[in-house]
């Protein structure tokens, strides 16, 4: 992959989760100022969401300083040693010991999102951005990097194109995929296309009550092929 289309595909993915984790705070804040509130989901919801966005965030400091490649690849080591890191260690507080548990379920998936990723160049980003007249093209190139899919790849995300899909938390550990209408597909596949940032959970509701999954850029592109 260029160095053009990695940046534009993980700065699209950090502005998504950044997204989340803002809606997620946004919507504790309100809550806090309703008296009598249930506040536990939301507050699980925002850690969640906060925990899902800060590796990506920090990935976006790395690439300014040290360029796409170089930033990506000193992210994949940070990220993979702080998992290291943390091992098997409790605190006397609840709280934190969830917050803890949270941070490395989004160092994991952040780790999954970046999976097999090869720069083959690390032109400077100003560069691609200042294109002179003489160097736009007609038409102009496809936005994102399409990959290739497999029948049961693209089954999923038309699924979630078309049928209104939703995971659920039953209880601690135990979630579900339900849909508005039509095929269910399999929980595990829609896990792995939203790890893939090919689809994305709607982390404004709580996961108890059903988080709303949709197609991101590269999603939408795939079914467009």
């Amino acid at each position: 992959m260029d160095a053009t289309t990695a940046l534009r595909f993980l700065t699209n993915r950090a502005t998504s989760e950044t997204e989340a984790a803002e809606t997620a705070r946004q919507n504790l804040k309100a809550a806090c100022d309703i008296k009598g509130s249930r506040l536990s989901s939301l507050m699980e919801a925002a850690m969640v969401a906060d925990a899902m966005a800060r590796p990506w965030a920090d990935l976006l400091v790395r690439i300014e300083k040290h360029g796409v490649r170089e930033g990506l690849a000193k992210m994949r080591t940070k990220a993979t040693e702080d998992l290291v890191v943390y091992g098997v260690s409790l605190s006397t507080s609840l709280v934190t010991n969830a917050e803890r548990l949270h941070e490395q379920d989004g160092l994991r998936r952040f780790l999954s999102g970046i999976a097999g990723m090869d720069i083959e160049d690390d032109a400077p980003a100003a560069e691609e951005a200042a294109p002179t007249v003489e160097e736009e093209p007609a038409p102009a190139p496809t936005a994102v990097d399409v990959p290739k899919v497999t029948p049961a790849q693209r089954r999923t995300l038309e699924a979630i194109r078309d049928c209104g899909v939703e995971i659920q938390e039953l209880r601690v550990g135990q979630a579900r995929v339900s849909v508005q209408s039509g095929d269910r597909p399999r929980k595990d596949m829609v896990e792995w296309v939203i790890e893939q940032g090919w689809a994305a959970r709607d982390h404004s509701t709580s996961l108890y009550a059903g988080q709303a999954v949709t197609l991101s850029e590269v999603g939408t592109a795939i079914l467009a092929g």
